[in-house]
C-alpha cells in the first residue's frame, strides 16, 4: 500500500471550500482556554466541512501563532464570529433557526450513539471550558443535551476530541 502525496488528495481550495455544501452544524466554543484546542478544532470543523465557528468570552481568536500551530489555515477556511458570551451566540444562532446542543456531561442527557440529527435541521454544538464544561447559564438556554458514552476512569475526553468525535458522528448520519 502506497501513501496518498499531498497533490493527490483533490483537495478544494479556500475558494472551493467557502462555497461547497456545509454540515448544518455551527460549532460555539464556550471560554475555551488552550489555543492549541481552539485550533485543532478549527481543522476539525475544516475537515467536516461545518458552517461556522463561534467563538466566546476568554476563547481567543485569529490570527494568533498559538492557534495555527494546529489550525494549519483551517482559520481562513472555516467562518468565525467573536462573542463575549457564549449567551449572545447561542441567541443569535436561535435567531438563524439553530437547535441549541450542550455536549456535557448532564441529568437527562441524551448518548450520542442514541441522538439522531435530522439532515434539514440546523444544530449549534456547544463545547465548554477544558475545567468547568458548558457554562452554567448556557445550560439553562439549551434545547438538548449529548454525552459521549465512556467507559475509563478519567471524567472526561478532552475538548479538541470531543469535537472530532461529535462531528463526525454527526457528519456519518447526516453526510455518509
Amino acid at each position: 500500500m502506497r501513501k496518498l502525496k499531498l497533490d493527490e488528495l483533490n483537495r478544494a481550495s479556500v475558494d472551493e471550500f467557502k462555497q461547497q455544501d456545509k454540515l448544518p452544524v455551527a460549532v460555539v466554543l464556550d471560554n475555551v482556554r488552550s489555543m492549541h484546542n481552539i485550533g485543532s478544532i478549527f481543522r476539525t470543523a475544516d475537515g467536516f466541512a461545518v458552517e461556522q465557528v463561534c467563538l466566546c468570552g476568554i476563547t481567543a481568536q485569529p490570527p494568533h501563532r498559538e492557534i495555527e500551530k494546529t489550525a494549519l489555515g483551517a482559520t481562513l477556511s472555516v467562518n468565525w464570529t467573536y462573542y463575549e458570551t457564549p449567551l449572545q451566540a447561542v441567541e443569535q444562532l436561535r435567531l438563524q433557526g439553530y437547535q441549541i446542543i450542550a455536549v456535557e456531561q448532564a441529568e437527562n442527557s441524551t448518548m450520542l450513539n442514541e441522538f439522531t440529527p435530522q439532515a434539514d435541521q440546523k444544530y449549534a454544538l456547544i463545547f465548554g471550558n477544558e475545567v468547568n464544561g458548558v457554562s452554567d447559564e448556557v445550560m439553562q438556554a439549551i434545547d438538548a443535551c449529548i454525552e459521549i458514552p465512556q467507559f475509563g476512569t478519567k471524567h472526561s475526553f478532552n475538548i479538541s476530541i470531543t469535537a472530532g468525535i461529535v462531528l463526525w458522528d454527526f457528519f456519518a448520519k447526516i453526510s455518509l
